[in-house]
């Protein structure tokens, strides 16, 4: 029996607690900020334009950002795959995001867009490097676990510390790391992933702030 533990579950810059559990992108949510611009804003166009940039990049790798536009009309943006992901996957989780994102916040001046597999957010603020614990997302299955208490709440959390301490130590993919275990008659998946324009400390602190809702949501799922 294959128990994966984890959500797909964000502090803003995508520190990430997710699973395959999913064969094409899922879309989980879209959080439409209320500050809104005017149809013929300068605005639109930059945002177009940046989310067309991130499209062109999203075949080149599981992160990139960019910026458009003079201020008051200029427009910051990003995503980021999942780690474990190829480059086409990753590719087209991007391009579905961005469209989705334009058409379901059409005027907002700040929009944020998950899905299992990556995430996108622009804003008109510069948020680079910031940790924002809000919003958050997060996917677990209505399986209940047969043995949540002792495989969660004891092995998990041991677990999850290990893999935060290590996603600094990750070279190859910036703050990624998956671990898979034998536990009894499971296999254990888990692992863990920031943006990598956080520093080391808010990554860790974004990923734990991310466990503790982990744990507080769907610990009694067999599948989060």
């Amino acid at each position: 029996m294959t128990f994966s533990a984890a959500s797909a579950l964000f502090c803003i810059f995508f520190s990430l607690l997710s699973f395959r559990i999913m064969s094409r992108p899922y879309h989980m949510s879209t959080f439409c900020n209320e500050s809104e611009f005017t149809r013929t804003s300068p605005y639109g166009s930059n945002r177009a334009a940046i989310l067309s940039a991130l499209r062109d990049r999203s075949s080149l790798g599981s992160y990139s950002n960019a910026t458009a536009g003079l201020s008051p009309n200029t427009v910051y943006g990003m995503f980021l795959c999942r780690g474990d992901i190829n480059k086409t996957s990753c590719s087209d989780c991007v391009h579905r995001a961005t469209l989705e994102i334009a058409k379901n916040c059409t005027y907002n001046k700040e929009s944020f867009i998950f899905y299992d597999e990556c995430m996108v957010r622009y804003s008109d603020l510069a948020f680079f490097t910031l940790l924002v614990d809000t919003p958050s997302a997060s996917v677990h299955s209505l399986i209940p676990s047969v043995d949540s208490t002792q495989l969660l709440n004891r092995i998990m959390h041991g677990k999850m510390k290990d893999l935060i301490l290590r996603t600094s130590l990750s070279s190859s993919i910036p703050y990624f790391v998956e671990d898979q275990e034998r536990v009894t008659s499971y296999d254990l998946e888990a692992m863990v992933q920031c943006s990598p324009d956080l520093d080391p400390r808010n990554c860790t602190s974004c990923l734990r702030r991310a466990v503790q809702e982990l744990f507080g949501c769907c610990s009694n799922s067999q599948v989060l």
